[in-house]
């Protein structure tokens, strides 16, 4: 199959690179990325050939993220099962993260869609989607 579309990298600005870290990264580490680069006002997670940039430079306004304006709304990551999703979600929500939609939870996404959706102190949200068999 071609690697043509396929995701490359996406590159995330944050306010507090070592909030960030602290939250995106162990996410990014427990859905099997590796920590690949650092530099001071960044780091970078590779799983295979694609990355995942974080970064807080000079060029970065200092204003909060909000999903809902124009822009990344979320990313959704591929989990495996709903154990291991239910298992992820224990561990952010030690972690600082936020379960959203949890009058729905685990099916906001729909009858037939198992996920979690979650938002760290900096209101960057993330999916965690289940395999359906």
């Amino acid at each position: 199959m071609s690697s043509r579309g396929v995701l490359h990298h996406l590159e995330l600005w944050v306010d507090d690179l070592e909030t960030a870290e602290a939250s995106l990264g162990w996410l990014f580490v427990a859905l099997g990325y590796e920590l690949s680069r650092t530099w001071p006002d960044g780091r970078s997670w590779q799983r295979g050939e694609t990355y995942i940039v974080v970064e807080s430079g000079p060029d970065v306004k200092r204003e909060p993220h909000d999903r809902r304006r124009p822009g990344l709304n979320h990313l959704a990551f591929s989990v495996g099962t709903e154990r291991e999703v239910d298992e992820l979600v224990v561990a952010a929500e030690q972690r600082g993260w936020s379960l959203m939609f949890g009058d729905r939870h685990p099916y906001a996404g729909g009858p037939n869609h198992y996920a979690a959706y979650l938002e760290n102190a900096d209101g960057f949200e993330v999916e965690l989607v289940a395999h359906t068999s």
